[in-house]
């Protein structure tokens, strides 16, 4: 689906060459990857429900996001971003804003109860962008490498 807006159009990437489009900015958030490794990665998780969504102003890609619709006891039905993340060069623009509200009301369309997202303790910037959004910090994530 693609939503034109007033600053760009926001796309969902389906294809390997729309996916690679997203892989300059996505790699500003996600560096362990090369373009190929990324545009393997978001393909192999696509049937699991993945999504990825970008915001694209005259031609460039400025913001893109991952994620997948999905359901759990504690949040009823909910969309879960996994990345989100503006080209450095591009913030404070209102792009990942955009891309924020694109991602609300697709969760809406679908009919989900909630967003949510996690967000590394070192990401302060983005902290504070959430928390202007009327995001809520309600919980601490754990984790453990196997």
């Amino acid at each position: 689906m693609n939503i034109h807006t007033h600053q760009g159009i926001v796309h969902e990437a389906q294809s390997g060459a729309q996916i690679s489009l997203c892989f300059a900015v996505m790699s500003q958030l996600r560096p362990a990857y090369t373009q190929d490794g990324f545009v393997q990665r978001v393909i192999e998780q696509q049937p699991e429900g993945y999504r990825l969504a970008y915001l694209e102003v005259a031609g460039v890609v400025v913001a893109t996001a991952g994620f997948r619709v999905t359901r759990c006891l504690a949040w009823g039905k909910f969309l879960y971003v996994d990345d989100l993340v503006t080209d450095a060069a591009q913030r404070s623009k209102g792009y990942g804003k955009q891309l924020l509200n694109w991602l609300r009301d697709e969760a809406l369309r679908l009919g989900c109860d909630q967003l949510h997202l996690d967000s590394g303790v070192q990401r302060k910037d983005a902290h504070r962008f959430y928390l202007r959004e009327n995001m809520e910090l309600n919980s601490y994530h754990f984790a453990q490498r196997l």
